[in-house]
C-alpha cells in the first residue's frame, strides 16, 4: 500500500465521516509480550487446549515456516531447535488486556464496534487529517500505556477499513496508520488489485473458488462488478461486500463472523439498555445459543470464552467489562452460557445502563479431533443445541430455543497448560516482580 509516482490527491478540507479498523498486531504474542519485553524480537507461539496445537504466532515464528494448526508434538524438536519460545493459551491474561485496549479506544470515539478480543471498529468524524492524526494518536497512547502494538485502517466502509489495516501492517512508511483518502482513486484501484479476492473480509474458501471460478481474482475485479447480478449468484451478502467495496456501507459487525481468524463472534446493541444481571443473563443465554449456533454450522468446537458488556460510548464515563476463560471442548449452548455468566457476574455497576455485550469462542478446533474422556463429554446441552438447530432450520429461525433454566454447572477440571505464562493483571500470586 506504499504511495506510487501519482499525484497526489488534492487536500479536503470538508468534514468527513470513516471507520477506522484497530487490531492488534499478534495479538496473543504480543500480550505475552507486554510483561515480558525480553520475548521482543523473539519468535513465538501460542498453543491451544492441553498444548494441542499452535493457534496463534508471532510474524517471526510465521517467517520461519511454522503453520497455524501444527501439532506441539510434531514441531516440538524443530521449536526447540530454533529457540522458539512456546505459550500456552493465557485468555486470562488476552481478556484483561484487551479490555484496556479497549477502554483506551473509547476514549477516541463515541461509538466503538468491538469485533473480536483484538480488534475492534472505530468511528470517526473531521477532515480526514484530522481523522488521520486521531487514529495515530490512539495508537501511540495503547502502544505508551499497555505496551501493545496496534495497525490502524481508515476507510469510508468496514470492508476497505480492513483492507487499509491489511497494509498498514505490511507498509513501514505507514507507521501502522493508513488511510484510503491518502491516495488517489487510481492509486485505490492499483491497491485493491494487490489484494487476493479470498482475502476479503467474509469471503471463504468455497466462495473463493465460485468467484475464480467467474474470473475474479482480486478486490478490484470484485469492486467494479454489478452487485444486483452478485445477489442473483450468490447472496445479499455478497451484493454488500461489492457495494462496501464501492464506498457503500451496509455491513454491520454482527453480519460477520471472525472465524478466519480463529474465534467465532455474536454481539449485538440492544433496543432498550438493561440495567441489572438478571436482565444480563437473558441476554447471555440469548447470544450463547446464537454463536454456538455459528460453531456448529462450522463444524466446530471451543475450548475458550471471551464475553463483554458495555455502556454507550457517548456517555461519560463509560463502563466496559471484558473476560476470558478456558472451558472444556465443546459446542454446548449451556456450557458457553455459563462460561459468559461467571466471566461477567458481579461486574456491572448499579444504575448503570448497558446497551452492547458479545459472547466470542475461541481456541477452535473441528469437531471429533480431541479426544475426550466419557466424563467430560458433551451434555444433553450439545444434543439439544443441536436439535434446535435443525427445527429452527425447518421452520424458521428463533422459534426453538433453549431456556435459562439449566443443567448442573459441568465438573470443574484443570486443564493441561504446562507452558502458562504469568496473568499478571488478573491474578495476585502472579504479579510480575521488579528487581
Amino acid at each position: 500500500m506504499g504511495r506510487r509516482n501519482n499525484l497526489p490527491p488534492p487536500p479536503v478540507t470538508t468534514h468527513v465521516q470513516r471507520i477506522a479498523l484497530v487490531d492488534v498486531d499478534s495479538a496473543y504474542a504480543a500480550f505475552e509480550r507486554v510483561f515480558h519485553p525480553h520475548l521482543n524480537g523473539v519468535p513465538i507461539v501460542v498453543l491451544s487446549n492441553n498444548d494441542g496445537c499452535v493457534i496463534a504466532l508471532s510474524r517471526e515464528a510465521k517467517t520461519l515456516g511454522i503453520k497455524m494448526g501444527d501439532p506441539y508434538f510434531k514441531i516440538r524438536p524443530f521449536l526447540e531447535k530454533h529457540g522458539i519460545v512456546t505459550r500456552s493459551s493465557n485468555y486470562e491474561l488476552y481478556g484483561s488486556l484487551s479490555d484496556r485496549v479497549m477502554q483506551i479506544l473509547s476514549k477516541y470515539s463515541s461509538k466503538l464496534d468491538v469485533y473480536s478480543i483484538d480488534e475492534a471498529f472505530l468511528h470517526l468524524k473531521g477532515t480526514p487529517e484530522e481523522i488521520l492524526a486521531t487514529a495515530r494518536a490512539a495508537r501511540h497512547k495503547i502502544l505508551h500505556d499497555l505496551g501493545v502494538p496496534v495497525s490502524i485502517g481508515i476507510a469510508t466502509t468496514r470492508t476497505l477499513a480492513k483492507i487499509a489495516t491489511r497494509g498498514a501492517k505490511t507498509s513501514p512508511g505507514l507507521a501502522g496508520v493508513g488511510s484510503l483518502d491518502s491516495y488517489t482513486a487510481a492509486q485505490t484501484d492499483q491497491i485493491l488489485a494487490s489484494v487476493p479476492v479470498g482475502d476479503i473480509w467474509g469471503v471463504g474458501s468455497k466462495t473463493e473458488r465460485k468467484l475464480t471460478g467467474l474470473g475474479i481474482h482480486t478486490a478490484q475485479d470484485l469492486r467494479v462488478s454489478d452487485p444486483a447480478q452478485m445477489r442473483r449468484r450468490f447472496n445479499i451478502n455478497m451484493m454488500r461486500t461489492v457495494l462496501e467495496l464501492q464506498g457503500t456501507a451496509c455491513i454491520e459487525v454482527g453480519d460477520r463472523d471472525a472465524v478466519r481468524v480463529g474465534q467465532v463472534m455474536f454481539s449485538r446493541s440492544f433496543s432498550t439498555p438493561i440495567t441489572n444481571e438478571a436482565q444480563l443473563h437473558q441476554v447471555l443465554s440469548i447470544y450463547a445459543q446464537k454463536v454456538t449456533q455459528r460453531l456448529r454450522a462450522q463444524g466446530l468446537t471451543t475450548a475458550a470464552v471471551w464475553a463483554f458488556t458495555s455502556t454507550a460510548y457517548h456517555r461519560d464515563p463509560v463502563y466496559y467489562h471484558s473476560g476470558s476463560m478456558n472451558i472444556p471442548t465443546t459446542a454446548d449452548p449451556i456450557a458457553v452460557y455459563r462460561a459468559a455468566r461467571t466471566i461477567l457476574d458481579g461486574k456491572l455497576i448499579e444504575g448503570e445502563r448497558y446497551v452492547r455485550a458479545g459472547i466470542a469462542l475461541m481456541d477452535l478446533a473441528p469437531t471429533g479431533s480431541h479426544q475426550v474422556l466419557e466424563i467430560f463429554q458433551d451434555g444433553p446441552g450439545a444434543q439439544l443445541g443441536a436439535l434446535a438447530d435443525s427445527v429452527n432450520q425447518k421452520v424458521g429461525a428463533d422459534l426453538l430455543g433453549l431456556g435459562l433454566a439449566g443443567l448442573k454447572t459441568p465438573p470443574d477440571w484443570n486443564m493441561r497448560r504446562g507452558q502458562l505464562s504469568n496473568r499478571g493483571t488478573t491474578h495476585w500470586h502472579e504479579l510480575t516482580v521488579v528487581r
